[in-house]
């Protein structure tokens, strides 16, 4: 495992390969966490996995960076997620420079912030709170997603909010919000991601993706994208039972 923290190699742009991991199961992400992946995507946007399960969930991974995204930009959620130990928080739905100039704040401890202290896992439960405040501000990770069309329209905005590491597209829900759900391929969503992904690097900060297959991620990577999601937990729990099944036919 890599000496510098997450947020270091994020920042420094190594190709980091992460999956995303929706179910509320701490043998699921052990498993998961076994398989040499960079990170692990834990989802709590769009499935039922509430604080107390998040933190059995990012203990499971046994060390392995844990970036959380969370369900909305309410500061509580972010502070409880760096709290319970996470590497980093991807929000969804920025689309403007203020919203995610206030995300950092609640991200970050005073000065650069308003983040609170309280006895938590991440300070070890408060035997360690001196020594994880002055480390966190440098360590841990605030990722925003782009995924409508207003954050393509605010984009040179965003990207120069300070405290910020990376932005996040989200393919999906920017196509829709274009009215071409799904339409990845389709010119004006091309465009668009290309537009975030032109401004965002030459900002000097990292782009993020999610593929649904590995085919995906090669050309991603050749555009700039080095913060990858690739795949699901439910669709690996899912194909590999299938396989199985239509094998015994």
């Amino acid at each position: 495992m890599s000496e510098l923290s997450f947020r270091a190699r994020l920042r420094q742009r190594e190709v980091l390969i992460g999956t995303i991991a929706s179910l509320a199961s701490p043998e699921a992400i052990e498993v998961l966490a076994g398989c040499g992946f960079d990170w692990l995507f834990l989802e709590t946007e769009h499935a039922p996995v509430g604080p107390a399960e998040l933190q059995h969930l990012i203990i499971a991974a046994h060390g392995l960076p844990c970036v959380v995204r969370l369900p909305n930009h309410d500061e509580i959620g972010i502070k409880r997620a760096f709290d319970a130990g996470a590497a980093g928080i991807i929000v969804p739905q920025v689309n403007t420079a203020e919203q995610a100039a206030a995300i950092v704040a609640g991200a970050k401890f005073p000065p650069q912030g308003r983040r609170g202290v309280g006895v938590a896992r991440a300070n070890g439960y408060g035997y360690a709170v001196a020594e994880y405040v002055a480390r966190a501000n440098d360590e841990t990770a605030v990722i925003v997603q782009a995924e409508h069309i207003d954050a393509v329209h605010n984009i040179e905005a965003i990207v120069q909010v300070p405290g910020l590491d990376s932005v996040f597209v989200g393919p999906y829900d920017l196509s829709a919000s274009m009215g071409r759900l799904g339409q990845l391929d389709h010119p004006e969503v091309v465009a668009a991601i290309k537009r975030v992904a032109d401004v965002t690097l030459a900002a000097n900060l990292t782009l993020g993706f999610f593929a649904t297959s590995p085919e995906w991620v090669i050309p991603r990577i050749a555009a700039g994208f080095t913060f990858i999601a690739c795949g699901v937990d439910t669709l690996f729990l899912r194909q590999g039972a299938s396989a199985v099944r239509e094998a015994l036919k």
